[in-house]
C-alpha cells in the first residue's frame, strides 16, 4: 500500500514529538499498542444481542492516534505475537494458539485489524479528526473494514448466509457504539492537546 504525504500529524506526535531517536520511539509505541491490543481483546463487555470485546476499538483508536504506517506496524507485531503462540486474541488459549488459530474461522477479522488501522491513520493525516462528522465517519468506516474480510474468511467456512448471520450482524450494534465511543476519546484528547497549546 502506498501512502500519499501526510497533512495532518498523528495525535502521538503532539503528544511525542519525534527525535533523533525516531526508531526506539516507534519500536515503544509499536510494544505499547500491541499490549493495548493484548489486554483489549481479553476485555469482555455485556452487549446485546452478543458480549463484545472492546479490540475493535483499539485497532480504530490506535490508526488514528499513530497514523497509518505506525498503526498498521503495530498491529502487524501484535500478530506476530499471536502467530509465536502467545495468548493474545480473544477466546485464546481456550480455543487454541499460534498460526491455528489465526487460520481459523476469525482468521479474516484479523487481517481487518491491519487494514482498518491503516485506513484509521490515513483518513487522521489528512485532517479526518477535526470535525466530528468526519472524525464519526472515519470511525465507521475502520470498524466496517474489519468485517470486510472478516466475514469474507468466515464465509468460506460455514456458507455466506450464515458467514452475515454470525460473523456480522450481532455485532453491528456493537461496532457502531465503539465507533462513538472513539470520537468521544478523541476529541476529548484532541481538546486537551489544543488546550495545552
Amino acid at each position: 500500500m502506498r501512502f500519499a504525504p501526510a497533512t495532518h500529524a498523528p495525535l502521538v506526535d503532539l503528544i511525542w514529538p519525534a527525535g533523533a531517536r525516531n526508531f526506539a520511539r516507534m519500536a515503544a509505541l509499536a510494544v505499547v499498542g500491541s499490549l493495548l491490543l493484548w489486554a483489549s481483546a481479553k476485555a469482555q463487555v455485556p452487549m446485546w444481542p452478543v458480549p463484545m470485546t472492546m479490540q475493535t476499538f483499539a485497532v480504530v483508536a490506535i490508526g488514528f492516534a499513530y497514523g497509518a504506517k505506525l498503526g498498521m506496524a503495530t498491529v502487524v507485531l501484535y500478530l506476530a505475537q499471536g502467530a509465536m503462540g502467545l495468548p493474545v486474541f480473544a477466546g485464546t488459549p481456550e480455543k487454541g494458539l499460534g498460526l491455528p488459530y489465526m487460520l481459523g474461522t476469525t482468521g479474516g477479522y484479523l487481517l481487518g485489524f491491519v487494514l482498518a488501522a491503516g485506513l484509521a491513520g490515513w483518513l487522521a493525516e489528512r485532517g479526518w479528526g477535526r470535525d466530528i462528522v468526519r472524525l464519526s465517519l472515519a470511525m465507521l468506516a475502520g470498524h466496517a473494514l474489519i468485517f470486510v474480510p472478516g466475514v469474507a474468511w468466515l464465509a468460506t467456512f460455514v456458507g455466506a448466509e450464515k458467514a452475515i448471520a454470525f460473523g456480522l450482524t450481532p455485532f453491528l450494534a456493537g461496532a457502531v457504539v465503539k465507533a462513538a465511543l472513539g470520537v468521544a476519546v478523541l476529541m476529548a484528547a484532541d481538546r486537551t492537546l489544543a488546550r495545552r497549546g
